[in-house]
């Protein structure tokens, strides 16, 4: 009894927590950001050597009696559909707190509504990157950390300018590393092989 009521004091939790705030689908959002990214085309970059030149600025004949309420702007790297494909892990939801597309943090600044000129950074690409196909997509975010307008480097069905990113995983990184464990630990082995024998070797000389 004590479990089942622990559980439905957890959901009900939940449901106040999803009425409260709701789920922001992106389908919801206004594309009132203008959002572009120096790669070209196809371009391959290489993490932890090249560097991605992003810029965004406010559609104001999009985003008129809006944009007061952008107070944060998020610039992320995205996966593009050719890395999503057997990949579930790089899944693209419309709830973007189930959203697994963006999961690559560029930039995070404050928007400043009074400045009108557009925006520009460069980025080195980090080196524990997932080898991958990207585009670039930013989002305003209001006083409550919810988003509220986006913008990305790429056309609404995610076929444009998108270029590629040479990098070793997580992944690739923990092969390594058993690979490593893996023929070191062989190696022990045929050196305790090899001394046994030898002691064998040794008593069957004695005898």
């Amino acid at each position: 009894m004590a479990a089942r009521g622990l559980v439905a004091a957890s959901l009900l939790l939940c449901c106040l927590i999803e009425s409260c705030y709701g789920s922001v689908l992106f389908s919801s959002l206004k594309r009132a950001l203008d959002v572009t990214a120096s790669p070209k085309q196809g371009q391959v970059l290489r993490a932890g050597e090249d560097r991605i030149t992003v810029t965004w600025a406010v559609n104001k004949s999009l985003s008129i009696g809006t944009d007061s309420a952008y107070k944060t702007i998020k610039v992320k790297l995205c996966y593009a559909p050719i890395s999503q494909k057997d990949r579930a892990w790089r899944k693209t939801e419309d709830e973007l707190s189930k959203d697994r597309t963006c999961q690559h943090k560029i930039v995070t600044g404050t928007y400043d509504a009074s400045n009108t000129t557009v925006q520009s950074f460069e980025w080195l690409i980090e080196r524990d990157l997932p080898r991958g196909t990207y585009f670039v997509r930013a989002y305003a975010y209001d006083s409550h950390d919810t988003e509220v307008a986006y913008g990305q480097s790429t056309d609404a069905h995610k076929t444009t300018n998108l270029f590629e990113i040479l990098a070793i995983s997580g992944r690739h990184t923990s092969l390594d590393i058993c690979s490593i464990c893996f023929s070191g630990f062989s190696i022990l082995s045929l050196f305790v092989f090899f001394y046994v024998e030898k002691r064998k070797a040794k008593y069957s000389v004695q005898k």
